[in-house]
């Protein structure tokens, strides 16, 4: 069931959270064990590079997850600018067929796929598993290809797809096939290895262009190793990673990245995340989401998520130092250069949930080359991309410790915190009580309020009373469509949602004998093994309208020069019972924001459905229009024939809204 939509079903007085976003998806096997990685850079890091080689701005393709692998998500292109953003117009769309909205045999489609530009083709993949390419310029089908994949929920609650990977050969084989690839994973773990001029099966990848990864899953095997995310390609090697069930063991497949070749399918190298022994007795620890990469450098920016099970650690009281991490790999051998641990002892799903965006900034006249790693804390962690080193301080702060409640738990005292940039949300105090959503519910909210345990950012799991307020826990902050960057102006732009959730504990027979029910990654979950289950919700009132005050949702832009926010403004609007609410109260979003030299962000990501372009300047909103889902994917800016364009699949996620699509909306200027 959604996150916050405000007319669904309900678990008692209130509804039902559907919690942050897909699985979880990382030492090197094949490689030495990853050493310690404390919140001290030179406890794990190698020495990089005497001379800084700066990131290129940019291209005019968009051929990866994040349009680039420094994950900027900026485009050179100029054509479309704060001016004339508003005479924008569709200029084609297409309805791929592939959805389902769970009332049927299917279950309910999630669609999160970036469109690649590439090779003078849009590819997009989709949740049925096959891979479209189309006339950038018309939406004209040019192939496609069915993976034939199994339409099951095999790990996620619903049918899940992130895209396609590009690849091309530096000195191609002229009269050779596949010497421009297109990769795409399916929840079974089989990668397709497909001709981007043809769509054919490569038959010199893997077994006649279909790689198995789940040969590999060898430890706690509950799951296949969902390949949801497209790998992310760095030369002539694709990182993989995976995604797997959240919330629903203790023990669980243990996290790794896989380096494959390119061309050939072989597996290069693999990194672990945990240890051989709490491999055995823990798992995940993966990463689920897109990678970075400095292939000046050498280096690739793993966001590693939490270990297992989410919500205990009385299975992992000793030191875990690449959970919740941003680890840096050397690309050639797969071993750590360095890495900075974001959550010690991550007892609150806070897996690191984006791919690390890479940027050259200029800090008190110093040219830095740095890497930002956006958090579901809310916070914005900037060091050093060769180093890990701080860029501003990052400082160990006490933070709340256990009520004595949950047997055999431990409780790191202290949490790493930025001093810049600010945190996105005040996390200092219990949010206030939205006055309008308490008098409506005849003070159901305060009571609420007053029933659940909070001290602070980091108050752990309960089993007392409603359990503990998150704010934010695992729905809030910043989600996988990461952090925007436009190199001219050293802007980052980032949208972050504010949710207030409660997390409680169950005892084992507690957990049994409760009327269990969930959603998409929300409601009840087992944690089986564990000595207790949990329930996690949306702080809502009987009316399902938010008990805190809005807005529920910002897009935040930040100088990169100073840490300091430029502007911040509501972003989207939440629905009530199909009427959008104002503008002013914005929306919680899933998705991220693209940046242009025409001083234009592009983003969708709320739940109104509608995607819009700001002015990267003031914020002021330039142009806005309506799709028939939530665009919850990262827009695609590309340039064809002397010709610029914006690209949204609106294909909606029931984490956010009931409303799906199967809709590929482009837009341009009129010609």
């Amino acid at each position: 069931m959604p996150i916050f939509n405000f007319n669904t079903q309900r678990l008692g007085t209130a509804t039902v959270l559907a919690v942050c976003l897909s699985p979880q998806p990382l030492l090197a096997q094949d490689q030495p064990a990853a050493q310690d990685a404390s919140n001290d850079p030179e406890s794990v890091q190698s020495e990089g590079p005497s001379e800084s080689v700066p990131l290129v701005p940019g291209t005019p393709t968009w051929d990866s997850f994040h349009g680039q692998l420094n994950a900027q998500k900026y485009s050179p292109l100029d054509q479309i600018d704060s001016d004339n953003v508003g005479e924008l117009e569709k200029v084609w769309e297409i309805h791929t067929g592939d959805v389902a909205d769970g009332s049927g045999e299917l279950p309910a489609t999630v669609w999160s796929a970036t469109p690649v530009f590439a090779n003078d083709t849009l590819y997009i993949g989709t949740p049925f598993y096959r891979i479209l390419a189309l006339d950038p310029a018309s939406g004209d089908e040019k192939w496609s290809f069915d993976t034939q994949s199994t339409l099951e929920a095999l790990t996620q609650p619903v049918l899940k797809n992130r895209g396609v990977a590009y690849w091309e050969a530096d000195e191609p084989n002229e009269g050779e096939p596949c010497q421009k690839i297109i990769y795409m994973g399916t929840m079974d773990a089989q990668l397709f290895a497909v001709d981007a001029d043809t769509g054919e099966q490569c038959a010199s990848f893997a077994d006649n262009g279909i790689l198995d990864v789940n040969q590999w899953n060898d430890t706690n095997d509950k799951w296949p190793l969902s390949l949801l995310q497209p790998p992310t390609v760095v030369g002539d090697r694709l990182i993989l990673g995976w995604a797997g069930m959240d919330w629903a063991y203790e023990q669980t497949p243990p996290g790794t990245v896989f380096s494959i070749n390119a061309r050939t399918g072989e597996r290069e190298w693999t990194f672990q995340a945990l240890s051989d022994e709490m491999r055995e007795k823990s798992g995940t620890a993966n990463v689920w989401t897109h990678m970075s990469a400095d292939e000046e450098r050498g280096l690739v920016y793993l966001p590693v998520s939490s270990p297992s099970p989410n919500f205990w650690g009385g299975n992992r009281t000793e030191e875990v130092p690449l959970g919740t991490s941003t680890t840096a790999l050397d690309i050639e051998t797969g071993e750590v250069a360095w890495s900075r641990q974001w959550v010690h002892h991550d007892i609150w799903d806070y897996d690191t949930v984006a791919a690390p965006t890479l940027m050259d900034i200029t800090v008190d006249g110093e040219e830095i080359p740095a890497l930002v790693q956006p958090t579901k804390m809310g916070f914005l962690f900037v060091v050093n991309r060769e180093t890990g080193e701080d860029v501003w301080p990052i400082e160990e702060r006490p933070v709340p410790g256990g009520d004595g409640t949950v047997e055999g738990e431990v409780y790191a005292p202290t949490q790493p915190f930025p001093t810049k940039p600010a945190p996105l949300l005040d996390q200092t105090e219990k949010p206030e009580i939205w006055a309008l959503a308490d008098a409506l519910s005849f003070g159901q909210c305060s009571a609420l309020w007053d029933d659940l345990w909070y001290e602070g950012l980091y108050t752990p799991p309960t089993t007392r009373g409603k359990g503990t307020l998150g704010y934010p826990i695992t729905a809030g902050g910043v989600q996988w469509g990461g952090v925007a960057f436009d190199p001219e102006s050293q802007t980052a732009l980032v949208n972050t949602s504010h949710i207030v959730q409660t997390l409680k504990l169950y005892s084992r027979k507690d957990y049994e004998a409760a009327n269990r029910s969930s959603g998409n990654e929300s409601g009840f979950a087992a944690q089986e093994g564990a000595p207790y289950g949990i329930r996690l919700e949306i702080a809502q009132n009987w009316l399902g309208m938010p008990c805190w005050e809005p807005p529920f949702g910002e897009l935040v832009a930040l100088d990169m020069t100073t840490g300091d926010v430029k502007w911040r403004r509501p972003v989207g609007a939440s629905q009530q019972y199909g009427f959008f609410m104002p503008e002013s109260w914005g929306s919680p979003t899933i998705g991220g924001a693209a940046v242009t030299a025409g001083n234009v962000i592009f983003i969708g990501a709320s739940m109104d459905a509608k995607v819009r372009a700001y002015s990267l300047e003031t914020g002021e909103e330039l142009w806005s229009d309506q799709l028939e889902a939530p665009s919850v994917s990262n827009p695609a800016v590309y340039e064809h024939n002397g010709r610029q364009y914006v690209a949204f699949v609106s294909g909606g996620n029931t984490i956010l809204k009931n409303q799906v699509g199967d809709q590929v909306a482009v837009y341009a200027l009129p010609e």
